[in-house]
């Protein structure tokens, strides 16, 4: 697994994939910039890895990898492992940025960020997580059903991560009996963190069933 992981990071990720990571969370400390949405600009490095521009599946590597001695389930394992490590990368630097957005937040009085806030910060965080777990369990399984569905499965996600994301924190609070929804999310800290817990534990039950169906569905493809 060390050497597929390796792999993906030295072959298959693209230098543009780097970029995103670091520079989208840069969007967090624009005055009332709706902090949920920042976290959409992970998936589109989805696409880059899987075709790679002038890497991934452009020059096979799907299938070089399945000329390798290693199973194919492992190579989906390698995939989706990738795949967190940029999300949680992604995550990290964001949290790291943290308390300069609130800084800056406190210090322009008249801003006011839509929908949920930076009181919030922790429970977009569980939000986000979740989102990804569902943005995962689309495109994987749709990506390996035959390992060339890159424009569907790409879309899929990114609909349904949309989708979820406008229900969740912007949609809900106006629908009759959730408005207490928002100050649920904005409150004790304590409540957010068991929030998070949550999402966690989600993400990884998701994952082991996005491993399981990928791996299942790749090892019916014939290259």
């Amino acid at each position: 697994m060390k050497a597929l992981l390796y792999k993906e990071f030295k072959l298959a990720m693209h230098p543009i994939c780097y970029v995103f990571i670091a520079m989208f969370p840069l969007l967090i400390l624009i005055p009332s910039y709706p902090l949920a949405i920042g976290f959409i600009y992970v998936l589109t490095c989805y696409p880059i890895l899987f075709l790679g521009a002038n890497k991934g599946q452009q020059s096979n590597d799907l299938l070089y990898s399945t000329l390798l001695p290693v199973r194919k389930k492992d190579i989906v394992l390698a995939r989706i492992m990738t795949v967190a490590i940029m999300q949680f990368a992604f995550m990290a630097i964001m949290c790291a940025l943290y308390p300069l957005c609130r800084l800056i937040e406190q210090s322009i009085s008249e801003a006011a960020t839509p929908g949920l806030g930076v009181d919030a910060f922790v429970s977009i965080l569980a939000i986000a997580i979740v989102g990804y777990a569902i943005a995962d369990l689309i495109f994987f399984p749709i990506y390996y059903k035959r390992g060339k569905a890159i424009v569907s499965s790409t879309l899929f996600m990114i609909l349904g991560f949309v989708i979820y994301l406008g229900i969740f924190t912007i949609a809900l609070p106006f629908i009759p009996g959730c408005q207490g929804y928002t100050d649920v999310l904005s409150g004790n800290i304590g409540i957010q963190f068991a929030i998070l817990a949550g999402a966690l534990v989600f993400y990884v039950l998701i994952h082991i069933a996005v491993y399981k169906i990928s791996s299942k569905r790749l090892e019916k493809v014939d290259f």
